[in-house]
Parts: C-alpha cells; sequence; structure tokens
C-alpha cells in the first residue's frame, strides 16, 4: 500500500509565508503610524505661526545693542529623505520646545497661548516620534551628523544670547524671530515628509 506523496519541505513553506506576512504588516503598521501625520504636516507650521503670533501679538523689536550671532546655514535643511527629513523636524522641535517652555519669556507674552504653542509642538512630536519608532528598521541612521551639531550649536547659541541678556524683551523678540523662521523651514521638511 502506498503512502500518500507528503510536500517536501512544508516548514520552508510556512517560514517564506510568514516572512511575506510579516514584511506586509511592517509595512502597513509604518504607513498606518506615519499616516496620521499628513493632514498635521500641511497645517503644523501654519498653526504654529499664528499661535506663535498670539503669544507675543506686538511685533519684536530688534535692539541693537543686542549681537545675536546664532547663525545657521539653511542650506543644510535641503533634504529629500522623507525619514530624515522627519527625524531633522523632530530635532528641530524639540528644541524649539525647550526654549519656549523657559520659565523667563518676557510678561508681555500671553502665557495661556504660549501653553497652547507648546502643547501643539509637543503632540506633533510625539506623532513625529512614534512615526519613527514604526519606520523600517533598515533606515535608522541617524543621518548627517554635521546636520544635527550645527542645529545643537545654533539652539545652544539661542539659549546663550537670553542668558547674556539677562532675558530681556529685545533678547526674546530675537528667539520669536528665529522661531518663525524655524516654523517656515519646518513647513519645507514636512512637505517632504507628505510625499
Amino acid at each position: 500500500m502506498a503512502v500518500p506523496a507528503s510536500p517536501r519541505h512544508p516548514l520552508a513553506y510556512s517560514i517564506l509565508l510568514l516572512t511575506l506576512l510579516y514584511k506586509a504588516l511592517a509595512t502597513a503598521t509604518t504607513a498606518s503610524a506615519c499616516s496620521h501625520l499628513h493632514p498635521q504636516d500641511a497645517t503644523f507650521s501654519r498653526d504654529s505661526l499664528q499661535l506663535l503670533q498670539d503669544t507675543a501679538p506686538s511685533p519684536p523689536q530688534l535692539c541693537p545693542q543686542h549681537n545675536a550671532s546664532c547663525s545657521f546655514n539653511h542650506t543644510l535643511l535641503d533634504n529629500t529623505n522623507t525619514r530624515q527629513a522627519a527625524k531633522t523636524t523632530l530635532d528641530v522641535l524639540q528644541h524649539l520646545f525647550k526654549i519656549l517652555s523657559s520659565p523667563s519669556t518676557p510678561d508681555h507674552w500671553i502665557d495661556r497661548q504660549r501653553q497652547s504653542l507648546l502643547n501643539h509642538i509637543q503632540r506633533y512630536t510625539r506623532h513625529l516620534e512614534q512615526c519613527l519608532a514604526h519606520s523600517d528598521t533598515r533606515s535608522q541612521r541617524q543621518g548627517p551628523r554635521n546636520l544635527h551639531l550645527s542645529i545643537n550649536k545654533h539652539f545652544s547659541c539661542l539659549h546663550t544670547f537670553l542668558q547674556d541678556n539677562n532675558y530681556s524683551v529685545c533678547a526674546w523678540d530675537h528667539v520669536q524671530l528665529q522661531a518663525r523662521d524655524w516654523f517656515l523651514h519646518i513647513h519645507n521638511l514636512t512637505g517632504n515628509t507628505r510625499t
């Protein structure tokens, strides 16, 4: 009596099937983890700029006695890599949150609006962190080291500038202008994450 033939390598087929399912699930998870950012990407910077303006409604005044040499080469931000753009955006937002959450902000800033801005930044930062955490592990490079060192150096300079000028209103006005510039640059960076 003949024994029915069994598949040659059923375990190999099972492993192959599981591998394909895992890759499909990982791609779907990454897509769903980051898909919630797309509508926010389109409006985040505009909303942040509005909240920043509401926080400090009087137009910023630059004081001639304060020299801030905190320049930043913004061409370093030109990046078409979606993951790197998200990582850079996260890095900048973490620095902006830290500097704008200082207890030494000027008295004329509206604290309720500043808290709204900080909450807005924090929510988007959390979403970026989740998106980056769910990204494909094969692309988890830190990105250009000089870019992140330059960002760190720039924000360190802004902190020093505030301290050296005793957190004066003019010094904060300069920081406000810098924050506006960063939100505009974030708009360009998040444009890369929408593609």
